[in-house]
């Protein structure tokens, strides 16, 4: 049998956010921008209808009017929906570049210090995040750290949606049809978004002195620490949480990702990880069949019979992989429900069945965990699986710049895998028509001597990392100078800092939150100091 790629290759590498859901209310009275300018009246009618006064800037509640599928709740929500008139292209000045479409942000100013216009008085700052690779609001929902620490800093807050998701769809529906329109899908036409909306939404709020700490967590994490970089006039500093920026290239070794997501399993059970490792060459061999794939169906509780034995694979490493992303301290359920140190339990699952007990039994009641820990799924979709948060855009920056090399080694619980460049740019020139740049992130940001460069060049950036997270290989995990700091845990799992305090966490969760709130606050006790002596 050919060799297989990876299922999760692509699928992974779509960096999510994973953090605690928040409960702050919406304060009422700050006032946004205006009309929108007539270029934009066509897009208007794709949008929700505004029911504030003609503002674009449009309310959750309004969103769930126009069939957003939200629900009653929503007027529950931690934050105001607002939209952005956005230029499509940045860096060029060709007929469709001043093209306009809407960008979606998100703002709660509950806890926001007003500046009273006295005295040097500043504007508290403003917590911005950099939103990722899908649907903003699932990401500010999930990010109750920034809801958290508001309070004390006397912060509003901003998510900003990437472009080319959620709602912040250029071209609509057809955003996605053809590398013409996907070509405007980038980092730094992202960074650029992040840098034109801040600026305008500081004017607009008459607190253009206010700082700006960006936070973002895995692409979005790479994201704040690029933005920090590339705008320091925008922002005081940055917070990345578990940001694989130096996942390029040759910096970090190939098979770390998979090697550590076999370390996860192996360091709970060695028995769990040896019966994970030997389910992959059982399934093929059953899956060869019409008879063996009706077999597999069953055991896999499929809602129809599977045609292809691949879609077991696909089933199988989604779970194993993510669970060990989300192997929180605390129950969680961001991706899934799923119980604290979900890892542990998929392992005591499998060591818990009898002696001669079938394999894949045991790695399917093992991964029915991720799908189905509450149990109420009767059967599962294996096949025709949907994009509940909106990922798709992450093919193409997979394909054209965000390429991440990642083998599979022998000694890895998943099938071998080889990577080259070659195959690569053949695949995504077969599903684009487009080649990839492979080397453009480490030549546009940086990377190769990371610390070399930031120390003497960077500033003010948090890099936090949790070593059960696969991710945490490509991270940043030593301090390079006195303030871009490595916050590194050994049992912290993807972006944990960015969760909601809860009474069940970890010393230390807690000792790794405060260091960051310390942090935080010095970059802005220096700001004003530096705003002050600037005023006299």
């Amino acid at each position: 049998m050919a060799l297989l790629r990876p299922p999760l290759a692509a699928a992974v590498a779509a960096l999510l956010l994973l953090a605690a859901s928040a409960a702050a209310a919406v304060a009422a009275g700050t006032v946004f921008p205006g009309d929108p300018p007539l270029q934009l009246r066509a897009q208007a009618a794709r949008r929700p209808a505004s029911s504030g006064g003609g503002r674009y800037a449009v309310s959750a509640a309004a969103a769930a009017a126009a069939g957003r599928n939200e629900t009653a709740a929503a007027a529950a929500k931690p934050f105001t929906a607002r939209y952005f008139p956005q230029e499509l292209d940045h860096f060029t000045f060709t007929p469709n570049s001043s093209a306009l479409f809407y960008q979606k942000y998100l703002v709660n100013d509950t806890f926001w210090r007003r500046s009273s216009g006295a005295g040097g008085d500043t504007a508290g700052p403003i917590f911005v995040y950099t939103g990722n690779e899908g649907d903003i609001e699932w990401f500010a929902t999930n990010t109750g750290f920034m809801f958290d620490i508001a309070p004390r800093f006397g912060a509003m807050l901003v998510f900003i949606e990437h472009r080319f998701y959620g709602e912040s769809k250029p071209f609509g529906n057809d955003s996605n049809s053809s590398a013409e329109k996907l070509g405007y899908l980038t980092s730094t036409q992202a960074l650029a978004d992040f840098a034109v909306l801040i600026t305008s939404l500081k004017q607009n709020l008459s607190a253009v002195a206010a700082p700006v700490v960006v936070f973002g967590g895995s692409y979005g994490g790479m994201l704040a620490s690029w933005f920090r970089l590339k705008y320091p006039h925008v922002t005081i500093g940055a917070v990345a949480s578990s940001a694989p920026i130096l996942q390029f290239d040759y910096i970090t070794s190939w098979s770390s990702f998979y090697d550590a997501v076999s370390q996860d399993y192996k360091s709970e059970s060695l028995n769990c990880f040896s019966v994970i490792k030997a389910a992959w060459d059982l399934m093929d061999e059953r899956g060869s069949t019409d008879a063996g794939l009706l077999q597999l169906s069953k055991i896999f509780r499929a809602c129809k019979t599977v045609k292809s034995v691949y879609s077991f694979r696909n089933w199988l490493w989604t779970a194993f992989v993510y669970t060990a992303m989300v192997d929180y301290p605390t129950p969680a359920n961001f991706l899934m429900n799923l119980p604290a140190y979900p890892v542990k339990e998929m392992c005591k699952i499998i060591d818990g069945f009898p002696a001669g007990a079938d394999i894949v039994d045991k790695a399917f009641a093992a991964a029915s965990l991720y799908y189905n820990y509450t149990g109420d799924q009767t059967c599962f979709e294996l096949e025709d699986g949907g994009d509940p948060h909106g990922l798709s855009g992450w093919g193409w920056q997979a394909c054209t710049e965000m390429v991440m090399p990642m083998t599979i080694s022998n000694e890895s619980m998943f099938p071998p895998f080889t990577f080259t460049y070659e195959g690569k740019s053949d695949d995504c020139f077969q599903s684009y028509g487009v080649r990839p740049r492979p080397h453009w992130i480490t030549t546009e940001y940086g990377g190769n001597k990371i610390d070399l460069v930031l120390k003497r060049f960077g500033s003010n950036i948090i890099f936090s990392n949790g070593m059960r997270d696969p991710w945490s290989r490509g991270g940043v995990l030593k301090n390079i100078s006195s303030s871009i700091f490595a916050l590194v845990t050994e049992k912290g799992a993807h972006h944990l800092d960015f969760r909601s305090a809860t009474k069940d966490d970890p010393d230390w969760v807690v000792e790794q939150r405060r260091q960051e709130v310390e942090i935080i606050q010095g970059w802005i006790d220096q700001y004003n100091k530096d705003i002050a002596q600037m005023s006299k």
